[in-house]
């Protein structure tokens, strides 16, 4: 086929023809016609030539050039795409490296095999083409809901038809043991859309909490229109849910609009949801009073908060326990989702247990370090002094309101408190140089001797040793395997070690070994105040 025997303005028209049909530019499909011809070209002339066609926009011609540059004459190496300035003189008038001479060639006949390389070089050109419009078209619909049509089912995973293109709903992503049939309408959740080499992955969900977050938006005018805000949502797909919600308009009650009319409006969400249960609970900025909320239909007793820990201790009539536990642990955990707390669940019984046991061990705690008979260290239990640190270098006034004590009496109890901790720091010191701990660890500034004695247990005997702990390995924390939280023991936590406290104890030491630049922590800090500054005002705003 020669390109001078066809009609010109055929190539524009099956150009624009192929452009419609995929919903791409038409300018892309010529440049894909333009690189094929020039390829098919090249297969005639010689691929070491530098062959450009150029197809006009209105008249549909298609122009075959040569292309050669001008180069030094000792950097030739292409001799058919290549000229040296001194052979640039027959066809340019003052020519330099760089330059580029462009003449036409004639148009080639495009025998069978050329024709089909063309028609390769095309369907690429149109198949990425197609495939970054698909990926631009979706990338910013990520965390919005898309009805689509069922294409079919691939060992449990759901292929949908979403219009321009095709998603994936896994199989783990799917509500319990739904099934679908081909042509079956789904509404899913787009939890991601990413560029890959065989195109835009479009990922679904319908386990995703934003799901149902986005089904009540679409349910609930309030919510779309920021009247009432959903704070959390956790979810055990297809059995139950719970979801925090606030008003901003105190005349509206933000769980009687989620709820709607009988239940209309949560209804709906359920239907959708195949069945799950939703427990629509008031979102509050008082952590305890939320997780009683989060407990519903739970009664709960009483809340004791370790913000530290990120624990809270939950104590509820022995009648609720099971209630509040759920079936399987069910309600607990949900509420552990929504409030991102570990709750300990326990009765009222078990909790005066744990504290008649704590207080006898704080009793005969103070009887054997102190002197003491029964009756006076439980005097000092009840005032809430709970170890012997706060009994040495509390305010002398703080013992002087237990009844029977006197000036005497308080001043003896510190001095006895004083010596027995001083002997515990000796021991532990003579300890710890046993187990082979040097003085630039000893005499680190923040590390008692029992922490010191601690540390070389377990091999931490220098400073360099500190220095290269993580805060997590001193203070202990938390990790989740296999979708369970585990803890992990740090070496300090028995000393009431915090992460923060753990993290400058390190970089400290690190600053002291010349290991870090104390200007750069500075600088950083700075750089963080200024980070929670920006943030603070975009939440005021």
């Amino acid at each position: 086929m020669a390109i001078t025997s066809a009609n010109q303005l055929e190539l524009l028209q099956t150009a624009e023809a192929v452009a419609r049909e995929k919903m791409i530019d038409p300018a892309l499909v010529v440049d894909a016609m333009e690189e094929s011809l020039a390829r098919a070209a090249k297969s005639r002339y010689g691929s070491e030539m530098d062959i450009r066609v150029t197809i006009d926009r209105k008249t549909g011609r298609a122009t075959f050039t040569r292309v050669r540059t001008v180069v030094e004459d000792d950097a030739l190496e292409n001799y058919q795409a290549e000229l040296t300035v001194e052979q640039a003189r027959q066809y340019m008038a003052e020519p330099t490296v760089g330059d580029v001479y462009v003449e036409e060639v004639p148009p080639v006949e495009m025998g069978r095999i050329a024709a089909q390389s063309a028609k390769q070089v095309i369907l690429q050109k149109v198949r990425e083409a197609e495939r970054d419009r698909q990926y631009e078209e979706f990338k910013d619909r990520a965390g919005t809901i898309i009805n689509g049509l069922v294409k079919r089912e691939e060992y449990g995973n759901v292929i949908v038809d979403v219009g321009a293109g095709e998603a994936i709903l896994r199989r783990n992503e799917k509500i319990g043991r739904e099934s679908y049939r081909p042509n079956d309408r789904i509404r899913c959740f787009i939890k991601d859309v990413r560029r890959e080499a065989r195109g835009p992955q479009i990922f679904l969900s319908r386990t995703a909490p934003e799901f149902m977050a986005e089904l009540f938006k679409m349910e609930v005018p309030e919510i779309y229109d920021g009247v009432i805000e959903i704070k959390a949502v956790a979810r055990d797909p297809g059995s139950r849910a719970k979801i925090a919600v606030i008003s901003y308009d105190g005349s509206i009650d933000p769980v009687g609009a989620c709820v709607g009319m009988r239940g209309s409006r949560v209804q709906a969400v359920v239907n959708e949801l195949q069945g799950e249960k939703i427990d629509i609970i008031p979102w509050n900025e008082d952590q305890p009073t939320f997780l009683v909320n989060a407990l519903q239909p739970a009664e709960v007793s009483k809340v004791v908060l370790d913000e530290e820990a990120g624990k809270i201790e939950v104590v509820v009539p022995e009648e609720q326990l099971s209630l509040a536990i759920g079936r399987r642990g069910q309600n607990v955990r949900l509420a552990s989702q929504l409030t991102h707390l570990d709750i300990d669940i326990m009765t009222e019984e078990e909790e005066s247990a744990r504290r008649q046991k704590e207080f006898e061990a704080r009793t005969k705690l103070f009887m054997e370090t102190l002197d003491l008979d029964e009756f006076f260290a439980q005097l000092l239990v009840s005032e809430g002094f709970t170890n012997l640190e706060e009994v040495a270098y509390v305010e002398l006034d703080e013992l002087l309101v237990i009844d029977g004590v006197d000036d005497g009496t308080a001043q003896e109890l510190q001095a006895r408190a004083a010596d027995y901790l001083e002997a515990q720091a000796k021991a532990a010191l003579d300890a710890a140089r046993e187990l082979g701990a040097e003085d630039s660890l000893i005499d680190f500034d923040g590390l008692t001797p029992q922490m010191v004695e601690a540390l070389a247990k377990d091999g931490i005997k220098t400073l360099e040793d500190f220095a290269t702990c993580a805060d997590w390995e001193l203070a202990g924390g938390w990790t989740t395997n296999k979708g369970e939280r585990v803890k992990d023991d740090g070496i300090l936590e028995p000393f009431e070690m915090t992460l923060e406290d753990a993290q400058t104890l390190v970089m400290t030491a690190r600053v002291l070994l010349g290991w870090v630049d104390p200007t750069e922590l500075e600088a950083d800090a700075e750089d963080d105040a200024d980070i929670d500054v920006g943030e603070a005002e975009e939440g005021e705003a």
